[in-house]
């Protein structure tokens, strides 16, 4: 199978950046994982050759090296050290697609730490002028994700952004990570994406709570690639 496009996971050995790197391994993308954690990181790639022998995939420890290889930089880096990267690859990333699936949560995860009248996405166009910024996979939990990964399920994702080729592209890269994108309007649109994250949160928190007590146990127990990792 030809290759297709490199995707660069920054943050790669996050729960929420390992469950993406999984769940493209059957792709034609090439991966890029970076990650500063070289422990984690070498766990990662060895699960992932020794699962997926076919996958072209490849590590890296410095952003700068990582997204100037890639065509598709996807930042699962928490919100708050989002401008460090930023301003380490903005010269690479010119031109190129980066996807943000940050939330700005508080530590309490109960509020948004941004102004009303912007979001993660939008801050990270300002520190990117160059760049394609999209908003995706932000609603998504890693857990459900992975989940979903093993169970061969399709779920949707929303997809927000100003140009239009650049939504294509993470349009056909998620959906080569088995998702559906569903198309949900400019990038200021991230607003609601990312307001939606505190309802989802409510909505897992109570799910949670009816587990305890023997609910759906099973069905809804949550799988990751933390034991991957550790």
């Amino acid at each position: 199978m030809a290759t297709n496009k490199t995707v660069a996971i920054i943050g790669a050995t996050g729960d929420m950046g390992s469950a993406i790197a999984m769940s493209l391994v059957n792709s034609n993308y090439r991966l890029l994982l970076m990650s500063r954690d070289k422990t984690k990181l070498a766990k990662l790639f060895a699960y992932i050759k020794r699962n997926n022998p076919a996958t072209e995939v490849a590590t890296i420890e410095c952003e700068k090296e990582a997204c100037w290889e890639a065509d598709i930089i996807l930042l699962t880096v928490p919100y708050k050290v989002e401008n460090e990267v930023a301003e380490k690859i903005r010269e690479v990333a010119t031109q190129k697609v980066v996807i943000d699936v940050s939330n700005p949560l508080n530590e309490s995860h109960n509020h948004l730490i941004t102004e009303p009248d912007t979001s993660a996405a939008e801050e990270l166009q300002k520190l990117l002028p160059n760049s394609k910024v999209v908003k995706a996979l932000n609603t998504i939990f890693a857990s459900d994700l992975t989940h979903a990964i093993k169970e061969s399920k399709q779920i949707k994702t929303f997809i927000a952004g100003d140009d239009q080729e650049a939504l294509q592209t993470a349009s056909e890269m998620v959906s080569a990570m088995g998702l559906e994108a569903v198309p949900y309007g400019s990038l200021s649109a991230a607003r609601k994406l990312e307001q939606m994250i505190l309802q989802l949160i409510e909505l897992k928190i109570e799910e949670n709570y009816n587990n305890i007590f023997g609910r759906n146990m099973l069905r809804h127990a949550p799988i990751t690639f933390k034991s991957v990792i550790r």
